[in-house]
């Protein structure tokens, strides 16, 4: 199976082969420690074999690994709910831009962005 684990695993946790998809996370995990990507799926797993609470703690893992990887939280606003809703992000074109027309972004001389209130 080639292409992204992303993929691989979208792939995997569809038909239901979760123990190979398990697998495949624990040694991408630990071959790349300090990636998000591996725990964020490894959330979505854990959520889909109804173990809740160890889903929310790799989602948290990857927020904390990448604070900008937005699919990591994504999944924990929609699935640290007592009703969670929306489909799983298992990548960035998951997750939906939403843009709050009560604030504008705006980058400084340092490309850092800020949002302005209107």
């Amino acid at each position: 199976m080639e292409g992204r684990l992303e993929n691989r695993c979208r792939t995997l946790m569809d038909k239901r082969e979760y123990k190979e998809c398990e697998s495949i996370l624990r040694e991408a995990m630990a071959k790349n420690p300090h990636s998000a990507i591996p725990h964020n799926l490894m959330g979505i797993l854990m959520e889909r074999e109804k173990n809740h609470v160890l889903a929310m703690k790799h989602f948290r893992a990857a927020y904390e690994l990448d604070p900008a990887y937005v699919p990591a939280r994504v999944n924990m606003d929609r699935y640290g709910t007592l009703e969670p809703t929306g489909r799983y992000a298992y990548t960035e074109e998951d997750c939906p831009v939403q843009e709050d027309p009560r604030f504008t972004l705006v980058y400084d001389e340092h490309h850092v962005g800020r949002l302005l209130r209107r």
